[in-house]
């Protein structure tokens, strides 16, 4: 059995914001992730994705940041001392300082969910089934599946798995291209 992630398939995102509403919702008004667009085109859902070699806890000096049993990536914060280490570290980007706090904060995943069987915050909503947790190797499998319809990388043996869309057929780009809303099964 591999480890569960977050798998978020970029070409069936929807730019709704569900997933930022959600997560803004669980967290006390501050969401852990977001929506952006990729040269005005691709939606792409962005958080923490909890990575297998996590390079933000070998670089805290304070031991602020531990992994879990469902390997989520915690910080906690009453042991944070805001130096921006893991901020710098996070090849996502999605290590935020609290300016108020003085504190990082990301996704933690939702653990208190996980342990209710209940998947995190940000996945449950989205309409158009771009975000999923489910087990890394199921994921890569079923994107493997779609691979002649797009391009699939996997990072690692628990981790990132994106799917990206297919390159036009030459000729196609003179004909316009799609929208980020049509195509969507």
């Amino acid at each position: 059995m591999s480890a569960k992630v977050i798998y978020a398939d970029l070409t069936r995102c929807i730019y709704c914001h569900a997933c930022e509403v959600s997560s803004e919702r669980e967290h006390a008004g501050i969401s852990r992730m977001y929506v952006t667009l990729i040269e005005d085109q691709l939606a792409s859902p962005v958080n923490c994705r909890h990575c297998e070699d996590h390079p933000c806890l070998e670089v805290c000096p304070t031991d602020a940041i531990e992994t879990t049993e469902n390997d989520a990536v915690l910080i906690h914060w009453m042991k944070c001392v805001g130096c921006h280490r893991c901020e710098i570290v996070c090849p996502f980007g999605v290590i935020e300082l609290d300016a108020f706090e003085k504190i990082v904060k990301k996704c933690d995943l939702c653990v208190h969910r996980l342990e209710e069987d209940l998947q995190p915050a940000c996945v449950a909503p989205c309409p158009s089934r771009a975000l999923r947790y489910d087990e890394f190797d199921t994921i890569v499998e079923d994107a493997r599946a779609k691979s002649g319809l797009s391009f699939v990388t996997a990072v690692g043996d628990r981790g990132t798995v994106l799917t990206l869309p297919a390159a036009e057929p030459a000729g196609a780009a003179a004909a316009g291209s799609a929208s980020i809303h049509e195509g969507k099964e």
